[in-house]
């Protein structure tokens, strides 16, 4: 039953994991050509960090829960249960993630005709942590904020998942984005397991100290739990290549220097060339691979891309580039539409010099609650997690769904759309460029031993090429779609994993 065919420039990396299931992390992902923070301006030593993460959110539900709190509300803060549920419980749409994923991987289960033993033990997580970081602000007062760790499975290798600092990270999130980093590395066929990290806390409202500080304070916390064989973290939302030089520093004050223990480093400190793009540029392979397997290929296919964070904005490039015609785009700041095709050149300057794409004069404005049915052969969601569902699904027209966001068609729209014959790249698989360059990195760092940006993007092309054709082998053998060839591809290879190493019911 196993399928498995073998047994740049200078800028912030693309999260391994993209974006939430219910959060616009392409949106929050550190924009290309904006403000990346090398070398550092003179902010750094400001009390806000706003010239670095403008576009982060300030606003909070409850303001008094995720930020900092003064010293005469830290006791109430810490101990009180009431606000101790408030900060710990998941919210709706994280908990129905999760269970999303575990639906899906309940089927391939099932498809696989695993023991069921076997099968409850490869859903529950290695490890959980949950650690208070405390940290003395600018102004003198403590701020108190909560750190998560999930480490969900090693026995494929390493545990590896980004750190995110957003105001909404929550533990059933961090779960569900860990669960889902296992199987991604194994359909990706790296030698990783899956993890997953966050601090609760709103980045744009601390200055870029009181961030270093923060990072710091986890890192102690943690040290001993990560490793270059353990659990390897990396940039996610709201965090990027100067978290990770700050994680590796201070990690290397308890261990000696370990460039490997993270990936998405400065290229300064051992990060790899070919990181900024990889997502991006995984998605258009990916999106070559399965318009190839239906006779088609990038040119002169009308794309219509959500998002134009870094994942998105380096697909519309490369797919440009290659001869796509991309249409219609949308970010935070609104949505622009060209049937003649967008110049995505203009569209990056434009973003880069007004923090968004409205008012680009080289298209139409439209709304963006229209963009995803807009006439169109191929629809990328770079963005959020949930916007395609019952509400829009039967009125999408695109033929091919490639799912660069992570979890963004909901299962009732799964199915909707599967009866309308169209065909959906899962997210599992065409957005797992930027963890497959990580891997590269991870690599790179143990050898000593750096690659040109050309053997960087020919590995990734041969990675993504051999894991679709894992998928459809997996689609083959089990009669199911491609999210579910997926699903079958990854359990299966954590499942063989798990029993050559002696797992026993």
């Amino acid at each position: 039953m196993e399928a498995d065919s073998t047994g740049s420039a200078v800028g912030p990396p693309a999260a391994e994991d993209s974006s939430s299931p219910d959060v616009d992390a392409d949106a929050l992902a550190f924009p290309r050509g904006l403000l990346y923070p090398f070398p550092f301006p003179e902010a750094l030593s400001s009390p806000s960090c706003e010239t670095l993460v403008p576009w982060l959110p300030l606003a909070s539900p409850h303001p008094e829960l995720v930020g900092g709190v003064s010293t005469d509300s830290l006791s109430r803060f810490l101990f009180d249960p009431a606000e101790s549920h408030h900060r710990e419980k998941g919210d709706s749409s994280s908990t129905e993630s999760l269970l999303s994923f575990c639906r899906n991987f309940k089927q391939a289960a099932k498809l696989l005709g695993l023991d069921s033993k076997l099968e409850k033990s490869l859903l529950i997580p290695f490890r959980e942590i949950k650690v208070e970081c405390t940290i003395p602000k600018d102004d003198g007062t403590l701020a108190s904020f909560v750190g998560f760790r999930v480490q969900h499975d090693n026995a494929r290798g390493p545990m590896k998942g980004g750190i995110r600092y957003h105001h909404e990270v929550d533990p059933d999130e961090v779960n569900a984005l860990a669960q889902l980093m296992t199987w991604k590395t194994a359909v990706a066929n790296i030698p990783y397991g899956g993890a997953k990290g966050g601090i609760g806390c709103s980045p744009g409202k601390l200055s870029c100290s009181e961030l270093e500080r923060l990072t710091r304070v986890f890192t102690q916390k943690i040290h001993d739990l990560i490793g270059i064989h353990t659990d390897v973290p990396a940039p996610d939302m709201g965090t990027n290549s100067q978290t990770m030089a700050w994680i590796l520093d201070e990690y290397s004050k308890f261990h000696g220097h370990s460039p490997a223990v993270v990936t998405g480093k400065p290229i300064d400190l051992g990060g790899s060339l070919g990181r900024e793009a990889a997502t991006g540029r995984g998605v258009l392979f990916a999106t070559e691979a399965v318009l190839a397997e239906y006779g088609k290929s990038i040119k002169d296919q009308h794309f219509i891309i959500q998002g134009f964070g870094n994942v998105g904005s380096w697909a519309a490039q490369l797919i440009s580039e290659a001869g796509g015609k991309v249409i219609a785009i949308s970010d935070v700041t609104g949505a622009v539409k060209n049937t003649n095709g967008l110049d995505i050149e203009k569209l990056l300057k434009h973003s880069a010099e007004n923090r968004g794409i409205k008012g680009f004069s080289g298209g139409e404005s439209i709304d963006p609650s229209s963009l995803l049915t807009e006439d169109c052969d191929v629809l990328i969601p770079a963005a959020l997690g949930g916007v395609i569902n019952r509400e829009n699904a039967n009125d999408i027209r695109a033929k091919f769904i490639i799912e660069a966001a992570n979890h963004p068609t909901d299962p009732e729209a799964d199915e909707i759309l599967s009866k309308k014959g169209v065909i959906i790249l899962p997210d599992i698989y065409a957005n797992s460029g930027g963890v497959t360059v990580s891997y590269f990195e991870w690599v790179q760092n143990i050898q000593g031993f750096m690659w040109d940006e050309e053997k960087v993007n020919a590995e990734l092309k041969t990675y993504m090429t051999r894991g679709f054709k894992d998928m459809k082998e997996m689609c083959k053998t089990h009669n199911c779609d491609l999210r579910m060839g997926a699903f079958t591809l990854g359990v299966n290879r954590v499942a063989r994993a798990t029993v050559l190493r002696g797992w026993e019911a």
